[in-house]
């Protein structure tokens, strides 16, 4: 521990003869060392191995350079030195984390450690950050005497969960104005290039597919330019050692708590050594910090596995449940929910949404949404956005008369709202035309007819709060789904100052926080989910507000099944929602059968997108037995320990277990079925070897080692899409 309740300091992870900090959690440690010339270095970071004096790592270091020696000491050049927290050119020609125009516009900085204090683990100003009872901070500060600059590493261990987090805080010591041009949360240094490269990619539909390559000399990495983290890249990375898989090898990760421009990078110098980066994206990014000022980076969580990517994925579970998503929500039950887009899309009216409700309550449903088209004259997606107002026309009545209604049949309500956008024809564009982002001087570029109103503009941020404030007062809302449908373009703010136009992005996500902040504090009981068109915007930064995220617009079961893989890898499967819809699915045509779609959804928290009112009684028989099964096992499967299991086609199949207490499910994919094939056996991990559990489906026992060792016979797929599920229950003997 480093800090005590009461305020008192129980041990410094400073030790004055080492000039070394060691920051330790259960099974984790980050050791940082201040070298001779005052310079921050990264001795360490992986397993635990204790406070020994790990200066030689940096001693040891002997390369040919044509690089100057720094402060004339021979031998000790700054560019071989694994650095803490570097900036550039002085000598270091790496890529840099920090990067400034000083008052008299050069750009060489010189960061030298100054002094630390250590602290309960404080929140981030205007920006969401993790939290833990406890958590304790260590303050690093690092200064440039010269340019009167002060680089403050504020550096947070989470004991309990083996994770570190960081932010910066860059100060203005002067009388003039500075230009922030780079600031990343997080660097860390590797003493080699034997690794692979991990990050979540694809695009709209098919998001957060795993993407892993070996590393090669050079610059490699994942950034999103387009206003939010984006459907293309997630704002992680990773390190793995080559032989890497569920449940063996290294690993080293950063995933950074934020939403909008990001870049996450790995950057491998002519001396096989690697440079790991995260933060706000440089690309179209300044501050201007006027004399006095502080700048704060978002946080990054860095997560290390010593047993492959299942621990990884623990680790980030078990952290991001109990220190960064909402209390209210991070372990209570989710309902199941019945979402009318599928169903109707704008084509609806009072009667149609009565009967869909009424029908998903007799079949064991327990929230309705009502998505996009109950607002102003929004028939289509070429209106009414910004104009939040109810039509009463096509509701039949008030919205406070359709939810009591909706009430009176047992249904909890929900309502889809994408408060950052506004449509050309919207009242509230004629009359505000200056809040929305856009150059001045040219004409404003419509994507699905809609311009993106300028957050980062107060008044725009108080409108919208007055608006949700208004909005939830006035109704019984148990559930918002916050879309945002496009990306930002044209980007220019008429509020900005010619030069702090490149400020707008990160405004924008500062003004979004603060909307979302704002709202979450006055009403603690709604379950936010959010949603960017799909996952363009499933980050730990909308994780802070929305407990859970609208994972995918594609719904197919068969495309979920690596969408889920990927998000599931660090993102909480409770924060995953997933439905099941109609077939041929809306996205891709495929058909799949109803108990497929059905596991592939309960991976996460479960609904239903498709209409009720046209299935045979075949199938709502089906579907009220799937949603009794379900809220048998629905804690296991929103917050139980969640592992992927390796399978003998990876290519063609997808398993993964979850258990929680004495209940283990088991799920497994055929994608193809294949003729001539016989039986393969899938081999279990995380079950206790010494423990026996039940089979609820033939009643049969089975050991713990037998699960793991010999596993369960898989049957032959009849067909394509071919689902089957294992409840487990475990007791203590035969």
């Amino acid at each position: 521990m480093l800090f005590k309740k009461g305020g008192r300091v129980k041990n410094d992870p400073f030790s004055k003869k080492t000039q070394q900090f060691d920051l330790i959690s259960e099974n984790s440690q980050l050791s940082l060392g201040v070298l001779p010339s005052g310079h921050l270095a990264t001795y360490y970071y992986g397993e635990k191995v204790g406070t020994v004096d790990l200066s030689y790592v940096v001693k040891e270091i002997k390369r040919a350079s044509y690089m100057a020696d720094t402060d004339c000491i021979k031998d000790f050049k700054l560019e071989q030195i694994p650095l803490a927290y570097p900036a550039y050119g002085n000598p270091d020609m790496r890529t840099p984390a920090v990067q400034l125009i000083l008052a008299d516009g050069t750009r060489i900085t010189n960061l030298r450690y100054l002094d630390h204090r250590i602290s309960e683990k404080q929140l981030i100003p205007g920006l969401p950050s993790c939290q833990h009872e406890t958590a304790e901070m260590l303050t690093i500060r690092l200064v440039d005497q010269e340019n009167k600059l002060r680089v403050s590493l504020l550096i947070s261990v989470f004991p309990q969960h083996d994770v570190f987090t960081q932010n910066i805080q860059i100060e203005n010591l002067g009388s003039t104005p500075i230009t922030i041009d780079r600031c990343m949360s997080g660097s860390l240094d590797f003493l080699s290039d034997k690794y692979d490269l991990l990050t979540l990619g694809g695009a709209w539909g098919r998001e957060a597919h795993q993407n892993r390559r070996r590393l090669v000399q050079g610059f490699q990495g994942v950034d999103s330019k387009r206003g939010a983290s984006g459907h293309g890249q997630n704002p992680f990375i990773a390190l793995l050692d080559q032989e890497v898989d569920e449940n063996h090898g290294t690993i080293y990760s950063m995933n950074l708590v934020y939403s909008g421009n990001f870049l996450a990078l790995a950057d491998v110098d002519m001396h096989q050594n690697t440079r790991l980066q995260i933060g706000i994206n440089p690309f179209e990014f300044s501050w201007k910090l006027d004399a006095k000022e502080i700048f704060h980076t978002p946080e990054v969580v860095m997560v290390e596995a010593q047993q492959g990517l299942n621990q990884l994925s623990a680790r980030y579970h078990k952290f991001y449940t109990e220190c960064l998503i909402p209390k209210n929500f991070a372990k209570k039950t989710r309902p199941i929910l019945m979402n009318n887009w599928e169903a109707t899309y704008f084509d609806f009216d009072k009667e149609t949404i009565l009967a869909l409700a009424a029908e998903g309550k007799k079949l064991g449903m327990e929230l309705f949404v009502l998505d996009d088209g109950w607002f102003g004259q929004r028939n289509d997606d070429t209106s009414s956005l910004g104009d939040w107002q109810p039509n009463v026309e096509k509701l039949g009545g008030t919205l406070e008369q359709l939810i009591a209604t909706i009430n009176q049949i047992g249904m909890a309500f929900g309502l889809w709202i994408e408060p950052e956008m506004v449509s050309p024809n919207s009242r509230l564009y004629q009359k505000h035309p200056d809040w929305i982002i856009r150059v001045t001087n040219q004409e404003p570029q419509q994507v699905r007819h809609q311009y993106v109103l300028d957050l980062s503009r107060k008044e725009v941020q108080d409108y919208l709060i007055a608006t949700l404030t208004n909005l939830l007062t006035e109704n019984n809302i148990s559930y918002i789904k916050w879309d945002m449908n496009r990306n930002i373009t044209d980007s220019g703010s008429s509020s900005l100052e010619r030069e702090q136009q490149k400020e707008l992005a990160h405004r924008y996500i500062l003004g979004l926080y603060r909307v979302l902040d704002e709202i979450t504090k006055r009403f603690p009981d709604v379950l936010l989910e959010s949603c960017a068109g799909g996952g363009g915007r499933f980050d730990p930064g909308m994780l802070a507000y929305s407990p859970q995220i609208w994972t995918s617009d594609d719904t197919d079961a068969i495309e979920r099944l690596e969408i889920q893989k990927g998000a599931a890898l660090i993102y909480p499967q409770a924060s995953m929602s997933c439905h099941v819809s109609a077939v041929p699915n809306h996205q891709v045509g495929r058909i799949t059968t109803l108990k497929t779609r059905g596991i592939v959804a309960q991976q996460g928290n479960f609904g239903y997108e498709f209409n009720l009112l046209e299935l045979s009684e075949k199938e709502k028989a089906d579907i009220q037995q799937q949603i009794t099964e379900y809220k048998t096992i629905r804690e296991t499967m929103q917050f139980g320990e969640f592992r992927q299991l390796q399978v003998y086609d990876n290519r063609n199949e997808y398993a993964w277990l979850q258990q929680k207490n004495d209940q283990v499910i088991v799920s497994h994919v055929f994608v193809q079925a294949h003729g001539n094939t016989v039986p393969k056996r899938l081999k279990l991990s995380g079950v206790q070897p010494d423990r026996y559990y039940l089979s609820a489906d033939d009643g049969k026992m089975i050991s713990g080692r037998e699960l793991m060792n010999i596993g369960l016979s898989l049957p032959v797929p009849t067909h394509d899409y071919f689902a089957t599920r294992w409840c487990f229950t475990q007791v203590s003997d035969r």
